[in-house]
């Protein structure tokens, strides 16, 4: 008889509000489900853009494995999300904490640093270029008015990862912010009062009240941040292009210069199954992260 009554409140439900998502499920399956399939079938095939479409098993993936190039693009990718991701975090944390004090001009500080996500990717890469010239950049300007040799950010390899990490933090950095100055916000207070009582510092208010009660919300940031950084396309193909040599070349931009450069359409959709199964698992990570945290990441 309970099973005869669940199964009717969950059609009631169902006719009550299920079949407005209807709408929604058919535009996900066709933008993103139908593609990802269709990358997964495509990659068993040598396709060229043309009329050279042959099946040959696991022949893509098996020499994406042994590719230095595409190993090395996932070292990059993954140093590039690992250091702007605990950056961001760092800064974005740090900005939070001390705006949240503040009482006055709030919501001036939090405008101003919303401007930078106002901007799209490949903006703020030709800003950027602009600004790390050798020759016309006003940084370089700078270091000429001072004494120094001019630099070249994004022409050196040993400078060239950390100019795009830096042109992210400027970019994404308000994005932890505005999340994380939200969370605190809806910290309730009797903790953090109650370890006031009990003689607590400002240091350990924070280290053993504050940061537990924030977890959740730091998991979820770093889940969005670290998926966006996999991403990464624009700020590296408007600035070095992936260079010098490979130094900043992502998985994205090999992708991009495998189907359009080489015309290797079914290599590049191998190389983004890789790389989504790669993604799969993180997020994964975080989820069981996030469970324990008592927050479904």
């Amino acid at each position: 008889m309970s099973n005869v009554v669940s199964i009717r409140s969950a059609r009631r439900g169902w006719d009550r509000g299920g079949r407005f998502l209807i709408p929604l499920v058919g535009v996900m399956a066709i933008t993103s489900l139908f593609p990802a399939l269709y990358s997964f079938y495509m990659s068993f095939f040598d396709w060229n853009w043309g009329q050279r479409f042959n099946f040959v098993g696991l022949t893509n993936y098996l020499a994406l494995l042994e590719s230095e190039r595409f190993r090395t693009a996932l070292l990059n990718t993954f140093v590039f999300t690992i250091s702007a991701v605990a950056v961001e975090l760092l800064i974005g944390l740090g900005l939070a904490l001390v705006v949240h004090r503040i009482r006055r001009g709030v919501s001036v500080f939090r405008t101003l640093l919303l401007v930078p996500l106002m901007v799209s990717g490949i903006i703020v890469s030709v800003i950027w270029k602009i600004l790390l010239d050798p020759t016309l950049g006003i940084l370089n300007y700078g270091l000429r008015a001072l004494g120094f040799e001019p630099v070249g950010f994004l022409g050196d390899p040993g400078l060239a990862m950390a100019s795009i990490v830096l042109i992210d933090l400027w970019w994404q950095s308000a994005f932890v912010f505005i999340v994380l100055l939200a969370g605190l916000g809806s910290l309730p207070q009797e903790p953090l009062e109650a370890a006031e009582v009990d003689g607590a510092g400002p240091l350990q208010r924070l280290w053993y009240v504050t940061l537990p009660m924030l977890r959740p919300i730091i998991l979820v940031v770093l889940l969005f941040r670290t998926i966006d950084c996999l991403k990464v396309f624009a700020i590296i193909f408007g600035t070095t292009g992936g260079g010098p040599l490979t130094t900043t070349e992502s998985v994205q931009v090999l992708a991009y210069r495998v189907a359009f450069k080489q015309l290797n359409m079914s290599q590049s959709m191998t190389m983004m199954v890789i790389f989504t199964l790669i993604v799969l698992i993180i997020v994964l990570v975080y989820q069981r992260l996030g469970a324990s945290a008592g927050v479904d990441a």
